[in-house]
């Protein structure tokens, strides 16, 4: 299958699961998409529903971990392209983390990653998340913004084989957790009533980078 097909038909899969995806021409791009989207949102803060009780101790000293500013949380990148990321997002008043998101559980806006490898039969995206901050930026963040490299899209779960295998024994060891994320958290648990979020993200946006002409 040739990149343009893979690409409209990861496309199609994706958006089939709520998915928003976007192309983008360089990473500063995708950073501007994400500080953006970062900045037309409403600041997260933590929900209660349910019921008209007060917070529990904890709970109400959770909430006062979450600054006013926005955040985004971009674990595991190269320091020279979180240094430009940051510069972006400290001029527009957003925080930009790496690191120590557990002391951010009050609320994070967005977790911006950059996937190992995608499928376009399903629409996903796969991260080697045995880093804990990658895995909390991509499960406790409101917005999932996933950045994919074209050289990495293939067509099938089986098409990605070779290269999964490799992953397994990168370093001498395999990942303590492989993902493979297709669209927004969702979960229908309750009485069959489809409902977003729960688990995860809300929304999960795809940026499509051509790194290689």
């Amino acid at each position: 299958m040739q990149l343009n097909e893979m690409t409209d038909l990861f496309r199609q899969k994706a958006e089939l699961v709520s998915a928003k995806v976007s192309e983008v021409a360089s990473l500063k791009e995708a950073y501007e998409y994400t500080v953006d989207l970062c900045e037309k949102k409403e600041a997260c803060q933590l929900l209660v529903s349910g019921c008209e009780e007060n917070l529990s101790p904890k709970a109400e000293a959770l909430c006062e971990t979450k600054p006013t500013a926005r955040i985004i949380a971009a674990p595991g990148m190269r320091k020279n392209n979180f240094s430009e990321f940051k510069k972006l997002a400290d001029e527009r008043g957003i925080m930009l983390i790496e690191s120590g998101l557990r002391k951010h559980l009050g609320g994070i806006d967005i977790g911006f990653t950059i996937a190992d490898y995608a499928v376009a039969e399903t629409g996903s995206v796969v991260l080697d998340s045995s880093s804990e901050d990658l895995r909390l930026a991509t499960m406790v963040s409101e917005i999932h913004v996933a950045v994919v490299r074209k050289s990495t899209l293939r067509a099938t779960t089986n098409a990605l084989e070779a290269e999964l295998k490799a992953l397994m024994v990168k370093d001498g060891k395999a990942p303590s957790y492989l993902a493979f994320v297709t669209g927004a958290s969702r979960t229908a648990d309750i009485e069959r009533v489809l409902a977003l979020g729960v688990h995860g993200p809300l929304e999960l946006h795809v940026l499509l980078w051509e790194d290689k002409k």
